[in-house]
């Protein structure tokens, strides 16, 4: 899912009854489907400027810093508001999942403040014109810091990034209306599907076959650049009882690979001309993480010039990695169990404990039930109420979920480049690096031919 790794020391929980409230799932479920229905409650009842002013967006600005000044200046509690409804929100959740709070508040109040000069610095027209705009500057300082500096334990409490990034998919779930999930779910279940597949066991076949290495390993590996990245492999790892180093190595190259791909297929899918909708799948398909997946479909947008509000390329891509590829990592992981108690291990079910078919549901991501219900929730809205009144809803009240989306995948983009270590690449060695390029060789390429020939009917008409 999110594909990178979760940074941090976990203390002991407190003691309850509800394990799922434990989880980052649940939280990011909570977070973001709580604001989204008081916004849109207050939206029509009253109450709606409290979250309009922390919807706070930086203005585009040259040599002349005065118009963010002016920004920042009509309205001064927007930021101040903005952070601390997160924080407390966050900092909650990180108490009932077992975190160190303080740690965590000061980590993360410090990757706020981050975030804003990055998102200043990402609004400046010249760097827009190198296309050097807040996800990528997020990403390059983050790693520039992360590998050329010892990050202090408490900050690396704060650096959660799949507890953001989940939270903003949810959120994003919100601005896509359900009847186009419903529409591009077979389809995107079924590109997904033959990508998955195709390049699972290419990256096992060549695991096992041209390296040498356990069966066990090259599932994991095979997992993390099919599926769902980090958790692909976390998931079918643990399922097939995979060595907890060939895991680490795993997600490293999940890792590396995925960040790799910002910087590549945004680039590529602009200079060859590919519609929004078209690239954004392509994306879908060829990226390994949900939040290096976000950076980049941003990252097109800001290379194609797309104007405010145009989220076909970031639409196109949800459709394809959270509805096509995240949601069967519990199947992959029921597949890899059984395969390594009946081949893998040499034994067979009646010799062995038996496969727990639970395991699918417990690896299900259950975020993406978030996902679901916020575009449920809103299309209801929207049906519900007067023409009219709708498309002012979905400018003004989505508008600023919108906003609120955008911060979380900028904390997203800073998590990224903070916790990416290029130089687990050598601890990872050789044969498991080649053994997941070729699944990146076979990925990529296939994953463009489906996205602009056999489905790209589909998806360049997708609004």
């Amino acid at each position: 899912m999110a594909g990178t790794q979760t940074t941090g020391t976990q203390v002991q929980p407190p003691k309850t009854s509800l394990p799922f409230m434990k989880k980052e799932d649940t939280w990011a479920m909570i977070i973001a489907l709580l604001l989204i229905a008081g916004i849109t409650i207050t939206y029509f009842t009253g109450g709606f400027q409290f979250f309009k002013a922390m919807a706070v967006k930086v203005p585009s600005w040259s040599n002349d810093f005065s118009k963010v000044s002016a920004s920042f200046s009509k309205n001064p509690m927007g930021i101040i508001t903005l952070f601390g409804f997160f924080l407390l929100c966050f900092s909650a959740a990180a108490k009932v999942m077992g975190y160190n709070v303080k740690k965590f508040a000061a980590s993360f109040f410090v990757l706020c403040l981050i975030s804003v000069f990055i998102t200043v610095a990402g609004s400046n027209k010249f760097l827009k014109a190198y296309q050097l705009e807040t996800p990528i500057l997020a990403l390059v300082f983050g790693m520039i810091v992360g590998n050329f500096a010892k990050l202090p334990s408490w900050f690396e409490e704060g650096l959660r990034t799949e507890f953001y990034v989940k939270t903003g998919i949810v959120l994003m779930g919100a601005t896509l209306p359900f009847t186009t999930i419903m529409s591009a779910g077979p389809l995107a279940m079924l590109q997904a599907g033959i990508v998955a597949s195709v390049t699972f066991f290419t990256i096992y076949f060549a695991a096992t076959k041209l390296f040498g290495l356990d069966p066990r390993f090259g599932a994991t590996l095979g997992a993390g650049g099919s599926i769902c990245g980090v958790s692909g492999s976390i998931a079918v790892g643990g399922a097939c009882r995979a060595e907890k180093e060939h895991v680490s190595m795993a997600i490293s190259l999940v890792v590396v690979w995925a960040v790799i791909m910002i910087m590549i297929l945004p680039v590529v899918a602009h200079n060859i001309g590919l519609e929004p909708g078209v690239a954004g799948a392509w994306i879908g398909t060829s990226e390994f993480a949900d939040a290096a997946g976000f950076a980049a479909a941003e990252q097109y947008n800001a290379l194609a010039n797309l104007p405010a509000g145009d989220d076909r390329a970031v639409k196109a891509f949800t459709l394809m990695k959270v509805v096509g590829r995240d949601m069967f990592v519990g199947l992959w992981a029921l597949l890899a169990a059984i395969l390594s108690v009946t081949l893998w291990e040499k034994k067979s079910i009646s010799q062995s404990e038996r496969v727990d078919y639970g395991e699918v549901w417990r690896r299900f991501p259950k975020f993406v039930i978030g996902f679901f219900a916020a575009s449920i929730f809103t299309t209801l809205v929207i049906a519900s109420i007067d023409p009219k009144l709708g498309s002012a809803y979905s400018k003004d009240a989505l508008g600023v979920v919108k906003t609120f989306r955008g911060w979380t995948f900028t904390w997203t983009f800073l998590c990224i480049g903070f916790t990416t270590r290029f130089r687990a690449l050598a601890a990872a060695g050789w044969k498991p690096f080649m053994a997941f390029t070729i699944g990146v060789i076979v990925n990529v390429p296939l994953g463009y031919y489906l996205s602009t020939v056999v489905f790209a009917e589909y998806w360049m008409g997708i609004k």
